[in-house]
């Protein structure tokens, strides 16, 4: 049997800043470090963070006066940050700098008068954070069909925005919809989208071309690890969402001659590695090791200034 890695999988540049805020927070103080949820979407890297030092907390009000706090990728609303501000707590932001673009876009379709839909998963912690830039004039849509549901007040002045760990094809069908019920809509644009998303996306498209099965390593909170399971499935491959090894089924590559294997954007490598040696020790000594051309995504996002070297 043979297994092919899909290119590019995995972290991504804001996991990897997330993850390095926090390690440079522990290694900076001897002073207990809080985390305001996950800091990214995978039990195995909050574990580590935890063994660490970190302490996971959902709101700020639980930790301690004076504290430091830090905020997870995904973001947080304005009204979590003057509670923040209100217990008086240090605060670093690992917000992911595309979620933080997002953020910036609701403000400024605020100040030009328009309300905003946002195309996102209803409770993600994302989304939840986007959401609150703009209470009382924000509306969410998860699919197509919520368009023709929708009540908004000002048809005629409506902007758009999404949950950054969607991707161009996850919201095409959405956004024509939307541009059919409100022509004037302002919608977002391509480069808003989560490069990482829509790259690993493309890699499992040509894993499906390939594989008899496509198995995703990630966690179940993780939005866009369960988004390439869809991918493959849309593509007429069974594939499943495994958060590590012992998750294989050894059923399931019964008989076949190729299984493809990605990554949501918060795996880390070793899980993927673990993975693969499970699959060759179930398919036996005949099992071969490929991956699909290796890509450079090229991005790069800054620590903030208060963690720099």
């Amino acid at each position: 049997m043979k297994v092919v890695l899909a290119n590019p999988r995995g972290f991504c540049a804001g996991v990897d800043r997330a993850i390095e805020i926090v390690e440079r927070a522990l290694a900076r103080t001897d002073e207990p470090v809080y985390v305001r949820h996950e800091i990214v979407h995978n039990r195995r890297v909050v574990d580590d963070l935890r063994a660490k030092g970190a302490i996971f907390v959902d709101e700020p009000d639980q930790a301690p006066v004076s504290a430091q706090l830090i905020y997870s990728a995904h973001g947080v609303s304005p009204a979590v940050r003057t509670a923040a501000e209100n217990r008086g707590l240090k605060t670093i932001d690992a917000t992911c700098p595309l979620v933080t673009k997002v953020h910036k876009e609701v403000h400024r379709m605020r100040r030009a008068g328009l309300q905003i839909i946002m195309v996102g998963h209803a409770g993600h912690v994302e989304v939840e954070g986007t959401m609150g830039q703009a209470p009382g004039a924000m509306y969410l849509v998860e699919k197509a069909e919520d368009v023709e549901r929708l009540e908004v007040q000002d048809p005629a002045r409506l902007g758009c925005v999404t949950q950054t760990t969607l991707s161009v094809d996850d919201t095409l069908e959405i956004m024509k919809a939307l541009k059919a019920r409100f022509p004037n809509i302002e919608l977002p644009r391509v480069d808003d989208i989560c490069y990482a998303t829509q790259n690993r996306q493309n890699a499992v498209k040509q894993l499906a071309s390939l594989a008899d099965l496509v198995l995703i390593v990630g966690a179940p909170a993780s939005s866009n690890s369960s988004r390439l399971v869809e991918v493959a499935t849309k593509l007429g491959v069974t594939s499943f969402l495994i958060a590590e090894a012992n998750d294989i089924d050894p059923a399931w590559i019964e008989g076949l001659s190729c299984v493809g294997v990605s990554a949501g954007a918060s795996t880390p490598e070793f899980l993927v590695a673990q993975v693969v040696e499970r699959l060759c020790t179930l398919a036996g000594p005949d099992s071969q090791i490929e991956s699909l051309p290796a890509i450079d995504e090229g991005m790069h996002f800054k620590l903030p200034d208060e963690l720099r070297d």
